[in-house]
């Protein structure tokens, strides 16, 4: 009889601030807007904020720690591409999130969808067989990236899926923030 795997910690800033984000954003519930944040190392941070260290548990002063920080007041985006091409970071912003809900349906219901994009996204909504998900893309300057997924069905922190694929046009766009 095999004994189960035990999880493995998770250790590394990009991870660490991504399920923090994940958690804030799910604390706020379903059915919200696209929520974007700014990485920012934590001792930047701090060094232009030094009251801001009350606020921080012990593992976020740890050597290369992140912390978001919610950029209000987006517009509501018609496409996300679209927002995210027209943005750009200033240099001490090391990484950003998004946060998005996004409807899965079964490759089958794809087919014979309306030709009005607002006729078929309604039919998708309304689809039997639909997930609603939630998507927590974070990245770093560098390229590496963390991407969350939560479904509405199994809304646990202890059910969050994690890779570094699940959403490879996302990881792409905020990606392309940094670009000069």
């Amino acid at each position: 009889m095999s004994t189960p795997a035990q999880p493995r910690p998770v250790t590394d800033p990009l991870s660490i601030v991504a399920l923090e984000t994940e958690r804030h954003v799910s604390s706020a519930g379903w059915d919200q807007p696209v929520r974007l944040f700014a990485l920012v190392e934590t001792a930047h941070l701090l060094e232009h904020e030094p009251g801001f260290l009350d606020a921080l548990a012990p593992h976020d002063v740890q050597p290369g720690a992140l912390t978001a920080i919610e950029q209000e007041d987006l517009p509501s985006p018609d496409h996300i591409e679209t927002m995210l091409a027209q943005m750009a970071w200033p240099d001490a912003v090391s990484g950003a999130a998004i946060a998005v809900e996004r409807i899965v349906v079964p490759p089958a219901a794809e087919r014979d969808l309306p030709l009005d994009p607002d006729a078929a996204v309604a039919a998708l909504a309304e689809h039997p067989d639909r997930k609603d998900v939630r998507l927590l893309v974070a990245v770093l300057r560098d390229g590496i990236s963390r991407c969350l997924l939560r479904q509405r069905d199994h809304d646990r922190d202890d059910r969050v899926a994690s890779g570094d694929t699940i959403a490879p046009g996302l990881v792409q766009g905020l990606l392309g923030t940094f670009d000069d």
